[in-house]
């Protein structure tokens, strides 16, 4: 007794199956050979009742259709009717598989789309996707408008009140022009060190109300020529700090000329 053994695909539906059947069997979807492809489909059927698998309801519907397919393919066909009324003929071309042809094409159509849909999930998810980051370090920063809610009116009204306040003052001024040379000025600022224990800042060489414009470019010039002549040093502790100015024991220990200094 010959052994047959028979491999089952699972199938998504009956339509699935005539597909496979029929890319199978290099059959042309628009001229399916019924009597071909029904007795292969039932020889399914019949394998998966061996083997005692579940035959889904839909399954024997497909074979039910096949098999009227079938049995329409042969039997002759009906002569032409001539209606009494208009001159509608009976179609002698009707092809009783006209229908199940339509719904393979669809199927097929679905079932590409949704093979495209799981290569690109496939595609997807074989892309890492990193966790969102806190990217508010990167923001630049908005500087804010300080006139902000300002319009031109209100400055001109600021403007206007500032005018009238300085014009209701009384203002004397005793205008007065002390000169000092560089000369002078160097000793005052090393008898200025001398007291102050040999280290001063800059700001309170010249921390003073009555010093003037041409008093503070005096005492600055002062400090060029007494780093010159090495008696002093100048130094910062940070950027834009006060200046510091710290005598040289050395320089003022031997004392410093000022012949060579004319202004």
């Amino acid at each position: 007794m010959e052994k047959v053994t028979y491999k089952l695909d699972t199938f998504e539906g009956p339509l699935d199956l005539l597909l496979h059947l029929i890319d199978k069997s290099e059959i042309d979807i628009y001229n399916i050979p019924i009597k071909e492809i029904t007795d292969q489909y039932m020889e399914y059927l019949d394998a998966m009742q061996e083997l005692e698998l579940e035959v889904t309801s839909e399954f024997l519907v497909m074979a039910a259709t096949l098999l009227s397919i079938k049995s329409q393919m042969l039997l002759p066909k009906p002569p032409v009717i001539e209606m009494e009324y208009d001159d509608y003929m009976m179609d002698e071309d009707y092809d009783p598989r006209a229908e199940l042809v339509a719904k393979l094409i669809e199927y097929r159509k679905y079932k590409a789309i949704a093979d495209h849909l799981r290569d690109k999930e496939l595609e997807r998810s074989l892309i890492y996707t990193r966790e969102p980051e806190d990217l508010t370090p990167y923001v630049p920063a908005i500087v804010e408008n300080p006139v902000k809610g300002l319009h031109i009116a209100d400055l001109v009204r600021a403007f206007q009140r500032a005018m009238n306040r300085m014009s209701s003052r009384n203002m004397v001024a005793k205008i007065r022009k002390d000169e000092i040379s560089v000369k002078d000025r160097m000793r005052e600022v090393v008898e200025y060190l001398e007291k102050a224990g040999g280290k001063v800042l800059f700001s309170r060489l010249v921390d003073n109300n009555m010093m003037t414009r041409e008093g503070i470019v005096t005492t600055f010039l002062a400090l060029l020529e007494l780093m010159k002549v090495k008696v002093v040093i100048c130094y910062q502790h940070k950027l834009f700090e006060d200046i510091v100015i710290q005598a040289r024991e050395e320089g003022i220990a031997h004392g410093f000329s000022t012949d060579e200094i004319s202004y």
